[in-house]
């Protein structure tokens, strides 16, 4: 049952009087249920129970906070197809989708939780020798952090995703604000994260959840002097806002902002001799997938003049037309897509490639691709901009210089792809595949970049402004580096250190000493 209320802590609350309706988009009305945005008051005792909580919780085991974990995934399981049926009705995502994100985000939290088990995350190092001070240094959880929902992912980015997880990983409370085109999956998510703290004894206060459609939710949160960090994905507008706030604060404090990113592709010319017409179906499928609403979307094709590429552009723009257009997100995002899209278009300089035609619903949308040459792209800054929806701009460079240049002059971005046949050509375009690495946080080699693998390894992030600092990764276990900050102690007893610092290593963890890193003790 959905009751539209905040979680403050365990409490539900609706003490204000703005309300709101999510919207199902596949049927262009609103759902049911009226959702209370939280007041100022409610912001402050959020907060207040997340500081209080966040003493407590920091000190729990690493064995606790992985059985926290793990109950949270088996309790959003347990949800089952009433949380899947909500979250389509509103995104207007499908079932498949619904089922892939959920088990995604499940899957998340028990990596986290194996992390957690292993417990060597935590990096201990240890510099001890004769004559000098014994110094132990390890990471510790910063305090309550608020987490920002994403619109594209209600699942693995928003309420119990991958800014949450890591955040509990890494023994920090959490405030959630509610993403509100999908108030119903959040409030869903949130009372399956709350069951799994009460199961597993976890404080009151550990995890809230604020519902708004606005902005002062946000930036009460952010400037609240309790919230010691933040989590955001969204757009670039929103996240440098965000940013500008904690930055002005009396005690500033970071804000790990994912924002936008066209993802470029690079086709060098060995690519499209054999492959042409395969690369152009798979990026019409690409570019196309769900409904282009992916920060991985491959919003610009970069290649070099010539019958191949020729080739590429025409099988890409009739893919591209026979493709079926789907169901955005919200009439707003609608609206959004459509003013960016008539804002390029508006622009001298460019060619059709390929647009749907078909007849569409309401909130659907029209696919396109369109092309431009490297001078025109060079020179006008509106076709390097995101597209938040199933557009494309490719690129017609007239050389390799010229190509590199482009690249250079690209901002930071997410993903960046190169699309090769043949390894020496490699060799002979390494200046242009060092200056796309620079622009980018992963670098994908013959793929596509949407989709995200969640794995130790995975890098989702990159320069500004694809992110708010290229240091971190939203995704994968290295994600909890945000949520912590390293403390050394300096000849403490070792009956009073940390378990991690200890000299016997109770937790079998692999440590840093002197430079070796063993599971030994001292």
């Amino acid at each position: 049952m959905i009751t539209g209320k905040n979680y403050i802590g365990e409490e539900l609350s609706a003490t204000g009087n703005v309300t709101y309706k999510t919207i199902d988009p596949e049927a262009n009305s609103e759902n049911e249920f009226t959702f209370y945005e939280a007041t100022k008051e409610e912001v402050n005792q959020a907060a207040e129970k997340a500081s209080e909580a966040f003493e407590v919780y920091k000190i729990k085991s690493s064995k606790e906070k992985a059985e926290f974990l793990e109950a949270i995934a088996s309790e959003i399981e347990a949800l089952g197809e009433e949380l899947t049926n909500i979250y389509s009705k509103e995104s207007a995502l499908p079932e498949g989708r619904a089922k892939g994100e959920c088990a995604r985000t499940s899957s998340q939290l028990r990596s986290f939780s194996e992390m957690l088990k292993e417990g060597s995350w935590v990096e201990t190092i240890i510099s001890k020798a004769e004559g000098k001070p014994d110094i132990r240094r390890m990471l510790t959880p910063l305090g309550p952090i608020a987490v920002f929902g994403a619109s594209n992912f209600p699942f693995a980015f928003s309420t119990a995703g991958g800014d949450t997880a890591s955040a509990l990983a890494a023994g920090c409370s959490v405030i959630v604000k509610s993403h509100p085109l999908h108030a119903g999956t959040g409030e869903m998510v949130s009372r399956a994260i709350l069951k799994a703290a009460k199961k597993t004894g976890m404080p009151d206060g550990v995890f809230s959840n604020l519902n708004s459609s606005g902005i002062e939710v946000g930036q009460w949160l952010v400037k609240h002097p309790k919230i010691k960090a933040v989590g955001f994905t969204g757009s670039i507008k929103a996240g440098t806002a965000l940013c500008k706030l904690a930055a002005e604060r009396k005690e500033p404090i970071p804000v790990y902002a994912e924002m936008g990113s066209v993802n470029p592709v690079v086709i060098l010319p060995s690519a499209l001799k054999n492959k042409a017409e395969e690369w152009a179906e798979k990026y019409a499928a690409s570019i196309t997938a769900g409904t282009g609403q992916f920060c991985t979307n491959p919003g610009l094709i970069l290649g070099i003049k010539g019958e191949g590429f020729d080739r590429f552009i025409k099988v890409l723009g009739e893919s591209v037309e026979k493709i079926d257009p789907t169901c955005m997100l919200h009439p707003n995002i609608k609206k959004q897509f459509e003013t960016s899209v008539s804002e390029l278009l508006s622009q001298k300089g460019f060619t059709k490639v390929g647009a749907s035609s078909k007849k569409i619903k309401k909130n659907y949308a029209h696919q396109q691709v369109v092309a431009v040459d490297g001078e025109v792209f060079l020179k006008n800054k509106i076709f390097h901009k995101e597209v938040f929806g199933p557009f494309s701009v490719v690129v017609k460079c007239h050389d390799k210089k010229q190509l590199t240049e482009i690249i250079r002059n690209l901002e930071g971005q997410l993903t960046g792809t190169i699309l090769n046949s043949e390894e020496k050509e490699l060799q002979d375009f390494a200046e242009t595949i060092d200056a796309l690495k620079s622009r980018v946080g992963r670098i994908i080699f013959n793929g596509v970049p949407t989709g995200v693998e969640v794995c130790a390894a995975m890098t989702h992030g990159g320069p500004f402004p694809a992110t708010s600092d290229s240091k971190f990764t939203s995704v994968g276990l290295t994600a909890v580096k945000r949520w912590v900050r390293p403390v050394s102690y300096q000849d403490w007893p070792n009956s009073i250190l940390p378990k991690e610092l200890k000299n016997e290593n109770p937790l079998g963890i692999l440590r840093n000493i002197n430079g070796k890193i063993t599971k030994d003790g001292l």
